[in-house]
């Protein structure tokens, strides 16, 4: 007659201690599947937004930059395939506008080692120029794979004084090997090499066309070297400079041939301190 007492006992007991273990999970499993659902649905429109931001972000970011010397405008496409226009210009408030006559096309993707960019501009680059930007502690690192490529000389116009003033007119042909720069702590290292043939180059500051052609050599190093001379043309350049940390100290001369003075003479006002039939350039 007891043993029913005992039950009831036990099962006041159980009631006062709660639901069991068991009784807590089968209470939470229905709102699980909810919660799954919510997380991943955060999770697909995080990737949709990486995936498909708009260009217009990458050409903001490039614009603030560069300080607004470069920009990317008219942006179509995403942050990692897209194309636009691309115009130098010199600066907050400058007038000064130049850009390519057709649009440029770029690819990004990233890496373990930080980003591969892919750059095609199908009036300048015969083939895609392929550049990887790497972070560094207290930097970053820029290699440029071999390439060649020819470029207006209109586009320095774009780029504020003094090239506003001379409105350069040519070609600029460049090639690269093994070319990298590294910025850190305010210093910058160059290896590899570089040239920029300047060919048929022209100023409204001077009647001749052309002047001459020009070539600029840089050799990366602990010292990068940075070399100017005359491939041809009335109009004689050289120089020579050198990379003090992540400043150019830079010495050259112009000069022009006694029958062509009157043709230059303004150009060589421009270029530098006047001394007859030469000018003195100094840069840094």
């Amino acid at each position: 007659m007891k043993l029913p007492t005992l039950q009831r006992r036990s099962n006041a007991h159980t009631s006062l201690r709660g639901p069991t273990k068991g009784q807590r999970q089968n209470a939470r499993s229905p709102a699980a599947p909810w919660a799954w659902a919510g997380w991943g649905s955060c999770l697909g429109a995080l990737c949709a937004l990486l995936l498909f931001a708009p260009a217009q972000w990458l050409a903001d970011a490039v614009a603030s930059q560069s300080k607004g010397l470069v920009q990317l405008a008219q942006a179509r496409g995403t942050v990692w395939n897209g194309s636009a226009r691309l115009l130098f210009t010199g600066g907050e408030g400058s007038q000064d506008i130049s850009a390519l006559p057709e649009r440029v096309q770029w690819t990004l993707r990233p890496a373990w080692s930080g980003l591969h960019i892919g750059l095609l501009a199908e009036c300048c680059t015969p083939q895609v120029l392929q550049v990887s930007v790497s972070p560094r502690w207290a930097g970053m690192r820029l290699d440029l794979a071999d390439a060649q490529s020819t470029w207006p000389a209109q586009l320095l116009s774009g780029l504020g004084a003094p090239w506003n003033t001379l409105q350069a007119q040519g070609r600029l042909q460049l090639q690269s090997q093994a070319l990298s720069l590294e910025w850190n702590a305010g210093r910058m290292q160059i290896a590899g090499s570089a040239e920029l043939q300047a060919l048929d180059m022209g100023s409204r500051l001077s009647t001749l066309r052309p002047m001459g052609s020009y070539r600029l050599r840089l050799t990366g190093g602990s010292n990068a070297i940075l070399v100017l001379d005359t491939l041809e043309g009335a109009l004689q350049l050289s120089g020579r400079g050198q990379w003090v940390g992540a400043r150019l100290r830079f010495s050259g001369e112009a000069s022009a041939t006694a029958e062509r003075e009157a043709a230059l003479s303004n150009l060589l006002n421009i270029i530098g301190r006047r001394n007859g039939l030469r000018s003195t350039i100094q840069l840094g």
